[in-house]
């Protein structure tokens, strides 16, 4: 564990129909929000096996009993996403740090303590660093300081994400690295490649941190 990283997770409360829609079609709406849920717990560990200092930012439902559990569990800082797109919300938390700050959702399980190490440790020789994922966005990115106008002009959700942040990038003068590739969990294709990597995600079985 780094205690130099500073690391926000964006996690919306497991709601049933309103957590990973997506999914819906393969495990109906109270499973997708059961692996939500899982998903969450999941990049938690990895997240507090890399650094104390996490901040939960909760979305939907901020005082959701899994939140709450989470908080009370591991005495993080906990608080809400504010109103906004993808791109404002991932500003406001890079924002409310002094110095370098890394950003991670909850659907990417390949993200491991090590990978953030090193995403931190890019930040040296970089302005921005991200992981490009394999639909076109990106499962995590940091930032030596927040800059609003590379979150702004960009499609989310679509396969844009990533090529259009490195052209914002490039226009402000902001050094970009990339590092590994990943993947996450957004369609029932993802499935089955979860079952391999990560089976206790289905199951229920207890978090491996991410390792």
């Amino acid at each position: 564990m780094c205690a130099d990283v500073t690391l926000a997770v964006l996690a919306k409360a497991p709601l049933p129909g309103k957590a990973k829609t997506r999914l819906i079609p393969a495990l109906g709406a109270e499973g997708a929000a059961q692996l939500h849920a899982r998903l969450v717990r999941h990049t938690l560990a990895t997240a507090l096996a890399t650094t104390s200092r996490v901040t939960l930012w909760t979305a939907l439902e901020h005082h959701h009993p899994l939140f709450l559990a989470l908080s009370e569990d591991h005495q993080i800082d906990m608080q809400p996403q504010p109103d906004g797109d993808l791109g404002q919300r991932m500003h406001h938390a890079l924002a409310t740090v002094t110095g370098p700050g890394l950003v991670i959702g909850t659907d990417c399980p390949v993200l491991t303590p090590e990978l953030l190490h090193r995403c931190h440790a890019a930040l040296s020789e970089s302005d921005v660093v991200c992981l490009p994922a394999e639909d076109g966005g990106y499962g995590l990115i940091a930032m030596r300081r927040a800059e609003a106008r590379l979150f702004t002009g960009i499609d989310w959700g679509t396969d844009r994400v990533m090529s259009q942040t490195a052209h914002a990038a490039a226009a402000l003068g902001l050094r970009l690295r990339c590092l590994d590739t990943v993947w996450d969990i957004d369609r029932p294709e993802d499935l089955a490649r979860l079952a391999t990597h990560s089976p206790e995600l289905l199951t229920g079985s207890p978090t491996t941190h991410g390792q």
